[in-house]
């Protein structure tokens, strides 16, 4: 990119060796200006250094990657966020790209081949989905009610972790009846909270009872 302004990146991701591969595809074009192995270390660092883009884990420790991308918005609003991740399932990438107020969502299979061009488009202002998931995702837009709001409804997802939580099952828990892993638990235990505006267990629970998500006989 002679002659232009490398695109600044902040990569977000709990393992060290996957920053080191991704660093690695985008050194072409981007210059890394630090690396996040949190979620709350990720919002800082964003913060402070203001980075042209955010690759960010989904699933990282702490708040996890879509309430740091959610924070990441409110304090940095320039900084464009690129969502990382493992799972292709709808509900996450229009989480992410919805009440996350992520820029992209990559899924970390196609990240070698894609990510770059990824980069690029959030930079530029553009949206940008993983070739795997953008048609299911696409369909599921397309097939949505207009004018439908997603802002204060749970996923299908996080109402079934939001079942568990009002009966008592810790994150560990959650995560072996659901199939997922403990960090992906609670990373959706995270942003419910930052959704909902629910600042406790006890306000999760009282949230599953009102709303019908458990039985109390």
């Amino acid at each position: 990119m002679e002659g232009h302004e490398r695109i600044r990146v902040l990569l977000a991701d709990d393992h060290r060796i996957l920053r080191e591969a991704l660093r690695m595809v985008l050194a072409a074009e981007c210059e890394v200006v630090a690396e996040a192995s949190d979620g709350e270390q990720a919002v800082a660092l964003a913060a402070q250094l203001k980075p042209h883009v955010v690759v960010m884990d989904i699933g990282m420790p702490g708040i996890g990657g879509l309430s740091a991308a959610y924070r990441i918005a409110k304090e940095a609003p320039a900084c464009k966020v690129l969502m990382l991740s493992q799972f292709d399932d709808e509900e996450y990438v229009l989480e992410a790209l919805g009440d996350a107020g992520a820029a992209g969502y990559v899924v970390k299979t196609d990240a070698a081949a894609e990510l770059l061009s990824a980069v690029r488009a959030v930079h530029s202002g553009r949206r940008y989905l993983s070739p795997t998931i953008a048609p299911i995702v696409l369909a599921r837009l397309r097939n949505s009610p207009k004018n439908s709001s997603r802002a204060a409804n749970p996923t299908r997802r996080e109402r079934d972790v939001l079942k568990l939580i009002g009966e008592g099952a810790t994150t560990k828990e959650v995560a072996q009846r659901l199939g997922i892993s403990v960090k992906t638990a609670q990373a959706h235990r995270d942003n419910l909270k930052q959704k909902l505006e629910l600042r406790s267990t006890a306000a999760m629970v009282r949230y599953a009872i009102k709303h019908k998500l458990i039985r109390l006989d």
